[in-house]
């Protein structure tokens, strides 16, 4: 007998423990697919858990089953546990404007007026994407441990399709910009990256608010009675709304605090029935805004009690009380204001998004169970949100092509409040990371290590210094390029009672840079002659006429999320080439714009504005230059256009479309996005750019609120900015233009 080796027979047992270990392995893997299949196919415990059933089948079933008080228990954003019918606790506010907000750890991406600057639909559903993949990754890991809190769930109240209409309003940052075509497209696509493509469930509930005519003052928001003609209310405020619906088939739908046309929102049957439901065929849930309904008998007195303000907010159309209004449902039932078959239909309505969800399914049955927390704040996500961070930002002057800046650059000073500042890379409604990148932060890692760099604040944000001894203002003269971070924060603009150095309760009664600011850069300037470039964060406009001249360079770079530092100096240093473009028009003070508190377009935005504006909307400069030609429009309405980088550096430009109608500046806008296309083009590079544009394209909206095509000549734009006059000055590209009759 021939005897092995001790080393051989060591490797013969590993060999022989590996396919045992493989076998149970596989036996282990297998007997847990059974028995996941087999809790599957466990007969339900209830009939309305019987997943072989329709959504409606078997929310129907469970209606049956609830008592009255069941019922109204779950016509709240706070629903409580019916632990004999199997039903969990869940609540209904969560949020995700520009990232999973309020409930830990997520990629803060830019502010959502940051989505708007990029012009960008297919950047913004990947963005929609991840924020639902995260979204699904900590509801799947938060129902482990039973955490069923405010934040926690799928139904996010995102994103905000408002029109920016004066740059006053300070939650202005949470919306796409002024233009509803715009803001259509990027909300659409964000819509569509939220709730996923999967025929049976979604990933989660996306919700159009704040429904409608909503964008300030903050301080009436409760009480005010928005006055809008119906020309405007159907050209301007509604659009985006209608978009969200009839194209992304949006989950949910927000009632605004305010009144319009004197009806509060929460319980206009104008505005929910007739318009949303019967015009637009509206199917999801309707939601109040957080105390709306109670406003109705304490503010708008439209009604004289609870009972009331429930009941006309129930046959209104409103779904969901975010408040505590609707647990006098039972009372205003017993006082014959409602019935028990309007209270069904509106609870169908929640619990049939709660279906949608498969938040009553078997784990394992709904896709979306499988998504793990590997993805909450991921590498890719983070490279994402810089992605968005740098198309976003946006170069307003670049004096003698003073940007980018060398790497190698000898001496660099950095300087400003909101240099080292983390608070503005987050904007509001916003979720945290252990690991933001501030804009200092991002210079310092990109210069080169033997450049000498220094940083001194050397001014407060939004008061003059109380030390005046100064510094900061000599030594940034001498370096050979001084980077001044300026502009406010969510501190300065926001949600009432969330911006707490706001004397407005959010709002800015003034549009310009603080004063003290102004001070210090003029100060700068005054002792050297060496560069200086204006970094400028907000959510807003915010007016510079004193600073313009004055410096070399200026970037506006919103509240440009978690790894906005680095995308900053992306651009700066050349890495990136600027390509945002302008949401919303920058004014050059607020006394150019009509009073805050009227609703109707006149004079504001791009559209309605004959004042020249600091910077028009649609408005930004590259590193290199674009030149347009050979504009064509055939019979059927097929646009095309060559753009030509005539520049030194490959570049992203936004060709963007505009028309004329016959009236024009009269009736109608005096100018009117109607497509827009972000395209990347090579040194020298040609394209030609195709627009599939209609006949209804150009239509336009009488007084009454109707589409309509008026006859006589349009004119058809096209170029990289707004077609103005102030464009140009500016240094934007020539923009081309096409006449068309009708």
């Amino acid at each position: 007998m021939k005897f092995l080796s001790h080393s051989k027979i060591k490797y013969s047992f590993l060999i022989v423990m590996a396919i045992s270990f493989g076998v149970l392995s596989c036996e282990t893997k297998e007997k847990e697919k059974e028995k996941e299949t087999a809790q599957n196919n466990v007969e339900p415990k209830f009939k309305w858990e019987n997943i072989n059933l329709s959504n409606n089948e078997r929310v129907d079933i469970l209606i049956a089953e609830m008592t009255l008080e069941e019922k109204t228990s779950q016509l709240l954003d706070i629903c409580p546990p019916i632990e004999r019918l199997g039903i969990p606790e869940y609540n209904w506010w969560n949020e995700a404007l520009h990232g999973v907000a309020r409930n830990g750890k997520a990629t803060v991406f830019p502010q959502a007026i940051a989505f708007g600057a990029t012009f960008d639909e297919e950047l913004i559903l990947e963005v929609g994407t991840a924020i639902s993949d995260e979204a699904r990754a900590k509801y799947n890991e938060a129902i482990k441990i039973d955490n069923r809190s405010r934040y926690a769930g799928l139904t996010f109240w995102s994103p905000n399709v408002n029109i920016f209409r004066d740059p006053r309003w300070g939650r202005g940052q949470e919306t796409y910009g002024e233009d509803p075509y715009l803001t259509s497209r990027i909300g659409v696509s964000f819509v569509k990256g939220l709730q996923g493509t999967d025929a049976k469930y979604m990933k989660a509930a996306a919700c159009a608010k704040h429904y409608a005519v909503h964008s300030g003052p903050e301080e009436f928001r409760h009480e005010f009675n928005a006055v809008v003609n119906k020309k405007d209310l159907f050209e301007t405020y509604l659009p985006a709304f209608k978009a969200l619906v009839t194209e992304a088939n949006v989950e949910g739908v927000m009632g605004a605090y305010n009144r319009t046309l004197g009806e509060p929102c929460c319980g206009s049957p104008y505005l929910l029935q007739d318009i949303l439901r019967d015009q637009w065929g509206f199917k999801g849930y309707i939601v109040s805004d957080c105390g709306a309904i109670s406003d109705f008998h304490r503010f708008h007195k439209v009604t004289k009690t609870a009972e009331e303000s429930a009941a006309l907010a129930l046959k209104s159309g409103t779904t969901i009380n975010c408040g505590n209004v609707y647990q006098v449902l039972k009372s205003a039932l017993e006082q014959k204001l409602i019935t028990e078959e309007l209270i069904d239909t509106r609870l169908k309505e929640s619990l049939l998004t709660r279906f949608k969800l498969g938040m009553f399914d078997p784990i394992g049955t709904n896709p979306y169970d499988a998504i793990t927390s590997e993805v909450v704040d991921s590498e890719k996500h983070r490279m994402l949100a810089r992605k968005v961070a740098q198309k976003s930002i946006v170069l307003l002057k670049n004096k003698n092509n003073i940007l980018p800046i060398k790497k190698d650059i000898r001496t660099a000073y950095v300087v400003g409040p909101n240099a080292a500042n983390e608070e503005v890379l987050l904007g509001n409604y916003y979720g945290l990371t252990s690991s933001t990148q501030t804009i200092l932060d991002g210079i310092v890692n990109k210069v080169s290590a033997g450049t000498t760099i220094n940083y001194k604040s050397g001014v407060l944000p939004f008061r003059a210094n109380v030390n005046p001894i100064d510094w900061t203002t000599g030594e940034a003269g001498q370096a050979d390029v001084c980077i001044a971070v300026m502009g406010i924060s969510a501190l300065l603009e926001g949600e009432e009672g969330e911006a707490i150095a706001s004397s407005d309760k959010g709002d800015r009664t003034s549009i310009k840079l603080p004063q003290n600011q102004i001070d210090f850069i003029k100060k700068i300037k005054s002792k050297s002659n060496k560069p200086l470039v204006l970094v400028l964060t907000g959510g807003s406009p915010i007016a510079i006429p004193e600073l313009h001249d004055l410096v070399d360079a200026i970037l506006f770079v919103w509240y440009p999320g978690e790894e906005g530092g680095n995308a900053v100096a992306d651009v700066i240093f050349g890495d990136i080439n600027p390509s945002g473009k302008l949401p919303i028009t920058f004014p050059k003070s607020e006394d150019q714009l009509p009073p805050y508190i009227d609703y109707n377009m006149v004079g504001r935005t791009y559209k309605y504005m004959t004042k020249e504006p600091l910077y028009p909307f649609g408005f930004g400069l590259s590193y290199t230059n674009f030149e347009y030609s050979n504009l064509t429009i055939s019979d059927t309405y097929e646009v095309t256009v060559d753009i030509t980088n005539t520049g030194k550096t490959e570049g992203e430009e936004v060709v963007q479309l505009y028309i004329s109608s016959p009236l024009a500046g009269k009736e109608d806008p005096i100018y009117d996005l109607k497509s827009f296309k972000r395209e990347k083009l090579a040194v020298g590079e040609t394209k030609t750019i195709t627009f599939k544009l209609s006949k209804e394209t150009f239509n336009q909206f009488n007084q009454e609120g109707k589409e309509v095509l008026r006859k006589g000549n349009y004119t058809l734009y096209i170029g990289g900015s707004l077609p103005s006059q102030r464009s140009i000055d500016l240094g934007a590209s020539k923009t081309i233009s096409k006449n068309i009759n009708f």
